[in-house]
């Protein structure tokens, strides 16, 4: 099999941006993610090994419990590295492990979207830790702003939804957020960032109570929504958002996302449903390879089949000498008479492309659809594309 170099113009560099699509459901305090529904396996109830709405990293332990398959897990060793896990303090690590002792961690890693509902100059050190980014974007729309006329995050009641990076990658598109409240599957609430500004709009039910007035913000960069907007969605109905049954609440931005695991528990707001679609940013590495099949190259082949059959291959071999005999190479070529044959010609039939590193190590395989037909006389150029 030929090797060929690839020369500095034959290799590409590139980046694909991409903005998939994210839908995530909340009802009756669980989460679905992309309409998916809890698949059971052999040894567990979620095939996953992560409840539904979640995302698992490296999908790892896939329908596995430690008693029945074992499960898989990362570990480094104490040595003179100094390598640990981020979970592990400075302290535990001197004194709980000796060198060469094995730290163990687990997999799976998961993760999923969360919510978290602040009363009335409730303490809120999440909030307080966003104070700077908020502050930063203030000069896009005054609704960022930690304080000013339009309300005091540092106190007032909010609604923060925390979403994961692995949900969006490095960044939420902008206009691509909208969030819908439902009762008993009517819609009474609707945001939209139509602005492309980060202002959650309120633009459904068209007419409602507070229709084109500013909901919140998201934190495109960050992953998260800031909702302040305490207008009654519905009139004359208290529900139990809190999980108080003697402090129960109208329906407002203030409640949506009840149930993404903020620790209110399943059948308490059995009515109340809610729906978010974002797009995320996903930049892929790509690299473009130009592999050219010039004339008179690639036209020889290992292939058995590129000899001629019935041949004696027996090499001829003693004590003093090993000679393997002349191959005659398998002619091809279509004649158009049926008794003479036609002049002949190496032809090969290219099928697969190996890509080797700098040690010929094979780091990848493109295979084509249908051979290629390769004579002396043309030549070729494949594109491949591979995607890190």
């Amino acid at each position: 099999m030929p090797f060929k170099k690839f020369d500095q113009s034959d290799i590409i560099h590139n980046t694909i941006k991409a903005h998939p699509r994210v839908s995530l459901a909340i009802y009756d305090s669980k989460i679905y993610k992309q309409g998916e529904t809890q698949v059971s396996g052999a040894f567990v109830a979620s095939v996953p090994n992560a409840p539904p709405g979640f995302i698992s990293l490296y999908e790892l332990n896939v329908d596995r419990t430690p008693a029945d398959t074992g499960m898989i897990y990362p570990f480094v060793t104490k040595n003179g590295t100094l390598s640990n896990f981020k979970t592990i303090s400075t302290s535990k690590f001197n004194s709980d492990f000796a060198y060469g002792a094995k730290i163990t961690s687990s997999y799976p890693l998961t993760a999923s979207i969360s919510r978290e509902y602040f009363q009335l100059n409730q303490s809120r050190p999440h909030i307080t830790a966003l104070k700077n980014t908020l502050n930063f974007y203030k000069n896009i729309s005054q609704h960022y702003a930690y304080s000013s006329s339009l309300g005091n995050k540092a106190s007032q009641p909010l609604n923060l939804t925390s979403i994961p990076s692995i949900f969006f990658g490095s960044s939420i598109k902008k206009g691509s957020v909208d969030l819908k409240f439902y009762i008993s599957g009517t819609l009474i609430g609707q945001l939209q960032d139509k602005n492309y500004d980060g202002e959650l709009i309120q633009t459904g039910p068209s007419g409602s109570t507070g229709s084109g007035s500013v909901a919140g913000v998201v934190l495109y960069n960050e992953g998260f929504m800031v909702l302040t907007g305490s207008w009654p969605l519905e009139t004359s109905v208290a529900r139990n958002y809190l999980n108080d049954i003697t402090n129960q609440q109208t329906s407002s931005w203030l409640y949506y996302g009840v149930g993404a695991q903020d620790g209110i528990p399943s059948g308490v707001i059995p009515s109340s449903s809610y729906e978010m679609y974002f797009e995320g940013t996903q930049r892929i590495p790509t690299v473009t390879l130009l592999a050219h099949a010039d004339k008179g190259e690639m036209n020889h082949s290992n292939n058995p089949t590129y000899i001629r059959y019935g041949q004696n291959l027996a090499p001829n071999s003693s004590s003093i000498s090993f000679i393997e005999s002349e191959q005659e190479i398998k002619n091809t070529v279509e004649s158009p008479y049926v008794a003479p044959t036609a002049s002949f010609e190496k032809i090969t039939y290219i099928s697969k492309i190996g890509i080797y590193d700098e040690d010929r190590n094979l780091i990848g395989i493109a295979s084509i659809a249908k051979p290629v037909k390769k004579t002396e006389q043309q030549q070729y150029t494949f594109k491949l594309k591979m995607d890190f």
